[in-house]
């Protein structure tokens, strides 16, 4: 297991583009009341470097472990659906979900299906139901079947994220600790926009929207630094 330590020292530096992008980001603040591509860029940016984080680390690393090329794939959909969300007004809301739900068949593919814990997937079941009766009443249309398929979609993801989680023991590592709290915040996230749309104003919105959002992505993106392969770690051997 690669230390926390060892995590923040290495991966650190790379991510600084990340934390600036993140930063011009809530700086600039630009309207969403009027997008433009200049918004969807300055919104994307920060998930174009998480591209890059993860490119810096080699093709030769992503080649090496599915988990990691993955979860590259789902942030390149990320950001797809995040430009479709500059205009979700204008009809493109349905577009930036395709976008998102696919991220989540990708991110529930690389973190696997070991080790099963079906009692954490039956709370999470349980809670997902429970999320979406409370957005029931303000679905109409076909948002009444897409947001059902898509709570189910996260909800699987959240759970296969969360399953590996081990906090005390020789078990603990820090890769199930990112990605399941990585997962949390995309589902905080996503709760909060549908509240925000299908049932009543959330204050701050758009803030808190996108700060678990931003956060969540990054701990994912964190997540593949550590292979989840049963195979020798590649950084590990690319040292010594």
């Amino acid at each position: 297991m690669v230390s926390p330590v060892t995590v923040v020292k290495s991966e650190g530096p790379k991510l600084v583009p990340f934390f600036k992008a993140t930063c011009v980001y809530f700086v600039l603040w630009l309207p969403s009341s009027s997008p433009s591509w200049v918004s969807a860029l300055i919104k994307c940016l920060p998930i174009f470097c998480l591209w890059l984080f993860l490119l810096a680390h080699g093709f030769r690393f992503l080649l090496a472990h599915p988990s990691a090329s993955l979860i590259f794939v789902g942030l390149v959909f990320s950001a797809v659906g995040d430009a479709f969300l500059i205009w979700q007004d204008h009809g493109y809301f349905e577009y930036g979900l395709l976008m998102f739900a696919v991220t989540h068949i990708l991110y529930a593919s690389a973190f696997g299906m070991r080790p099963l814990a079906l009692r954490t997937g039956l709370v999470i079941a349980v809670l997902s139901v429970l999320c979406y009766a409370l957005l029931y009443p303000g679905l109409s249309g076909a948002f009444t079947y897409l947001v059902g398929v898509y709570v189910a979609l996260i909800s699987f993801m959240g759970w296969r994220a969360m399953a590996g989680l081990r906090l005390v023991g020789a078990a603990w590592r820090w890769t199930e600790l990112a990605a399941g709290s990585g997962a949390l915040l995309f589902i905080i996230s996503d709760l909060t926009i549908a509240l925000n749309k299908f049932r009543f104003p959330v204050p701050y919105a758009r803030a808190l929207i996108m700060s678990t959002y931003y956060a969540a992505q990054m701990l994912i993106a964190l997540s593949a630094v550590e292979s989840r392969e049963p195979v020798d770690d590649y950084r590990l051997s690319k040292s010594n």
